[in-house]
């Protein structure tokens, strides 16, 4: 029975790795323990209150939210493993009486204690093999903090990046270009950037997720806000006579297309074409953009 027990609690430690190494260190995949809790957070916020989803907490508080569960499965996975060895294979200061000190909350102590690598020593693993699992246990958690100050020094570039690109739309936008001028040797570059941009913000979409879960605002560093502009410049100069702009902008539409399809499989699910999915992700972010419908 104790073996059973332990057994459980090696289940718990492994769910929680499994969900760490997909969210964290596998570039295509979202772990499912933590999608849940960034997808819960950011549907609550858009029913709690829109001021609560346009100052932006739903990004941070998925975040420390998700590294919570993280430590906490991983502290109480290894309680379970420790508490049916409690007291026969610890040792004790001599401050502490053994029989007294044999019941969950023990476990819910040492493994904390353990996971931060604090190291009282008034409650210390005796068998040989629990010596072997309290030091990995350690090793994970010094590993979990290394590995969540990396995670999240990832996706505030990643959303600099996104803002970046929606100022660099809006610009665009506020210079009020015409199809000639699009549609020249000087338009050709200023198109293949745009695509170069958006091709950066899909990338970080499938390899930060959790990136979309932080709301931008509905000013200029809104790309939800901007990004049906792009597509209306992709559809204005899709008939250019110059050849490099008339290439720049099927690339342009390639690189939406492509942003699009990262939007729906990984967040939106709505099925649609292009122009609906810039308008479901336009919503999902707080309006749709006043252009929105100029791409169609």
């Amino acid at each position: 029975m104790n073996g059973l027990i332990s057994l459980v609690g090696v289940a718990v430690v492994l769910i929680i790795l499994r969900d760490v190494f997909h969210t964290l260190w596998h570039p295509t995949r979202h772990g499912g323990l933590s999608r849940i809790v960034m997808t819960a957070l950011w549907r609550l916020s858009s029913r709690a209150s829109p001021h609560w989803r346009a100052t932006g907490v739903a990004g941070p508080l998925g975040v420390a939210g998700v590294v919570a569960m993280w430590t906490c499965g991983v502290a109480l996975g290894w309680a379970v493993v420790y508490w049916p060895h409690m007291p026969e294979g610890f040792v004790f200061s001599s401050a502490l009486e053994p029989t007294q000190h044999s019941r969950p909350v023990d476990a819910l102590y040492v493994s904390p204690v353990t996971v931060a690598t604090l190291g009282l020593g008034d409650i210390a693993p005796a068998e040989g093999w629990l010596r072997i699992v309290a030091p990995l246990e350690a090793l994970v958690g010094f590993a979990l903090l290394t590995a969540t100050v990396s995670w999240v020094l990832g996706i505030f570039p990643a959303l600099a990046r996104r803002r970046t690109l929606a100022l660099r739309i809006c610009h665009l936008r506020r210079a009020g270009l015409t199809d000639e001028q699009l549609d020249s040797e000087a338009g050709a570059p200023v198109l293949d950037a745009l695509a170069a941009e958006i091709a950066g913000v899909s990338v970080d979409f499938a390899q930060y997720p959790e990136s979309y879960y932080f709301h931008d605002g509905t000013g200029d560093t809104s790309l939800a806000l901007s990004i049906g502009h792009a597509a209306a410049l992709a559809e204005r100069t899709r008939l250019a006579q110059h050849p490099g702009a008339r290439i720049a902008s099927l690339v342009l539409a390639a690189a939406l297309d492509d942003f699009a399809t990262v939007l729906d499989e990984r967040f939106l699910h709505t099925g649609k074409p292009r122009p609906e999915i810039l308008d479901a992700y336009a919503r999902d972010h707080g309006a749709a953009p006043p252009d929105s419908h100029a791409a169609r």
